[in-house]
């Protein structure tokens, strides 16, 4: 009885901070939050220490939010579709974007002003990409990405073979920087569009994003079926 006490009272407290996040971004204040709640501010403190505790459980769970929308529409495509793997990703991002405008804010705009995330955080912020990452190996093994022809800067070669060393640590150099390019060209569409940047110019981002992420399929050589 008093785990699920416990437990339903963490997802109260954090219910009202991300109605907070709505109105303030993330400048969360728990004593706001004890005001929401009708408790004094003492009783969050049982739950969470400092506000940096309460924003380090919000972003732990909005990168889970969108490593699970990424997993369930990857995960639904046939294996040997490289590129409706991709696509689905792609589109599982945008689609939970836009259904959660302030958790992607939360993870993907700006820092918060003095708050660091710790380390603990790492595995849960990868897992979309390197979800990512599996399509690209899996391609690779196909015989589908050799882009022998990419030739990096030694520097960009090392950053390029560090990253890959997590998500893709069996692809060619070329291909994998190709698949990290498409990965910033996603999320850098969907910024622009949650943030309004499309605003005035774009009538039809739906279509557009689809055109353009189809475009880095191409790019990276997965085949569209």
């Amino acid at each position: 009885m008093r785990a699920r006490l416990r437990a339903e009272m963490t997802d109260e407290i954090k219910a009202i901070a991300r109605r907070q996040l709505a109105t303030e971004g993330a400048n969360l204040s728990l004593r706001a939050v004890a005001r929401d709640l009708g408790v004094v501010s003492s009783a969050i403190y049982r739950y969470f220490p400092s506000r940096d505790d309460l924003l380090t459980a919000l972003i732990l769970d909005a990168y889970t939010a969108v490593g699970d929308a990424v997993a369930a529409a990857e995960g639904a495509v046939d294996r040997a579709d490289f590129a409706g793997r991709f696509l689905a990703i792609c589109h599982a991002v945008r689609d939970w974007a836009l259904a959660n405008p302030h958790e992607y804010a939360l993870i993907y705009g700006s820092p918060v002003p003095g708050y660091a995330a710790p380390t603990d955080t790492v595995a849960v912020a990868t897992r979309a990409v390197t979800i990512l990452g599996r399509v690209i190996e899996d391609a690779a093994r196909a015989g589908l990405l050799s882009h022998d022809d990419v030739v990096l800067p030694p520097d960009v070669a090392g950053e390029v073979e560090r990253i890959g060393e997590t998500i893709a640590p069996s692809v060619p150099l070329g291909a994998l920087s190709r698949a990290l390019g498409s990965w910033l060209q996603l999320f850098g569409f969907v910024s622009f569009e949650l943030f309004g940047q499309l605003n005035n110019a774009v009538e039809l981002p739906g279509p557009l994003f689809d055109h353009q992420m189809r475009a880095q399929a191409r790019y990276i050589g997965l085949p569209l079926l």
